[in-house]
């Protein structure tokens, strides 16, 4: 592309030169392109110096592929956190991944200063049994340093036959490194899970795969069908510690709670790349309260879902801060060479609020009590914290997002109680239960 507009504009300056002379203005505009377009191919030239000269001194012999799949990962993992390039092994793995069953540890990881960063573990996996928590920066796998790793490296490592150990080192806050085992398995992700508990409908999404709508269609039939429509005070909706997933299972989670109205819009670079999404007509949960959970560790689709429906006031958003990322991850293939996953755009609530590096509030903020091993040791988290974050436009709007602890025991859970408590009349709140007819606000 860049070949094409530099020929393009230099054929558009010589036909302006030779036909109408006094514009002069026009082969300093060809120029500054030619130039441009000279600076890239020398900066290319640098890169195949700097391949051979590795390629023939490097005290070892490196593979070619090798060398070219590092480069490609370096450029794109400069960009942003969530850039990044996948071989075709890594790529099968992820589609796999996304149709809600792979093998390995269960648990969502990014990158930060080198190490790997838990996002969080996924409900019932090895990893969560084992007692990892999100934010737990992995410093070494079976005694190997993580430091200098890619994060497709070390996730190939976290990966391998299934019932075969793997010691992770953790570092928890500031507190001194420790090991985990965790015994690796397969992971099949139950991504809905819900229960009736006094009239109220709970249901949990623990990721967004292929799985996500039709699961949660089934939960809401089967709340309906197992207590009376007369006693059914509300739902439960739980995102937190949900890192997201496909696109299209956020909007169709969305849509099953609203009647009509923007769910989300995406913007890109270009005008022509901005895409707006609408809900249809047909509310699942038959204009039933619903409250939405949310804390540092739900992300991405599930800041879709709680910003839309935050926006139309259909619910009440209760937790902490979400993490923050908001931005659009398309995964490009590229033949049999795997694919790259390329971040080409930022999501917008309907109300045109960027989540990125800033998250969903949410409406009534309840802090979960931490016990006493975590105090001082569960750090805020999200989005801004990352290292070469993609900015949302005001740095001084960025925040560095919340806990995303979660009490084992249902029972010592005040977000989830606080939440029960509203929909049973025992707790008043302003923010509760939302006006719909205030409209989205400006």
């Amino acid at each position: 592309m860049i070949n094409k507009s530099v020929v393009t504009l230099v054929a558009g300056v010589m036909i302006g030169a030779a036909g109408m002379v006094g514009l002069t203005q026009l082969p300093l505009v060809g120029a500054s392109a030619e130039a441009a377009s000279r600076d890239t191919y020398r900066q290319l030239n640098l890169f195949g110096d700097v391949f051979e000269r590795i390629r023939n001194d490097y005290v070892e012999e490196p593979g070619d592929s090798d060398l070219i799949e590092s480069a490609i990962n370096g450029m794109l993992t400069s960009l942003d956190p969530h850039s990044s390039f996948m071989n075709a092994k890594d790529y099968q793995d992820m589609r796999v991944q996304t149709r809600g069953e792979f093998g390995g540890l269960g648990i969502e990881v990014t990158m930060e200063d080198g190490l790997v960063k838990v996002v969080t573990p996924i409900d019932e996996t090895p990893a969560a049994k084992a007692g990892v928590l999100p934010g737990d920066l992995i410093t070494h796998l079976d005694g190997e340093q993580v430091q200098g790793l890619t994060l497709n490296e070390a996730v190939e490592k976290m990966r391998g036959a299934v019932k075969e150990p793997l010691t992770v080192t953790v570092r928890r806050g500031d507190g001194a490194p420790f090991d985990i085992t965790i015994i690796r398995d397969i992971i099949k992700i139950r991504s809905v899970r819900f229960r009736v508990e006094d009239g109220i409908g709970y249901i949990r999404l623990t990721q967004f795969t292929d799985q996500t709508f039709d699961g949660l269609k089934d939960a809401i039939a089967e709340i309906k069908e197992t207590q009376p429509e007369d006693e059914l005070k509300g739902y439960v909706l739980d995102l937190r510690n949900n890192p997201g997933g496909l696109l299209d299972q956020a909007i169709a989670v969305s849509d099953a709670f609203l009647e009509r109205g923007e769910i989300v819009s995406t913007r890109g670079r270009h005008n022509g790349d901005s895409q707006r999404f609408s809900a249809r007509d047909g509310d699942l949960v038959d204009g039933k309260p619903v409250i939405v959970l949310v804390n540092g560790g739900a992300a991405s689709a599930s800041e879709i879902v709680a910003g839309a429906l935050q926006d139309h006031r259909r619910a009440t958003i209760l937790g902490t801060r979400s993490f923050g990322k908001g931005s659009v991850q398309t995964i490009i293939p590229l033949g049999t060479e795997g694919a790259i996953r390329l971040t080409t755009a930022r999501y917008y609530t309907p109300a045109g609020r960027s989540i990125q590096a800033k998250g969903i509030v949410p409406d009534i903020r309840v802090i979960q009590e931490l016990p006493e091993e975590l105090k001082g040791l569960d750090k805020p988290r999200g989005e801004a914290s990352l290292r070469g974050h993609l900015s949302n436009g005001d740095e001084e709007d960025e925040k560095a997002g919340s806990s995303a602890y979660v009490p084992p025991d249902p029972k010592d859970d005040q977000q989830l109680n606080f939440a029960y408590d509203l929909l049973n009349g025992i707790q008043v709140h302003a923010n509760f239960p939302p006006d719909p007819s205030q409209g989205i606000p400006n």
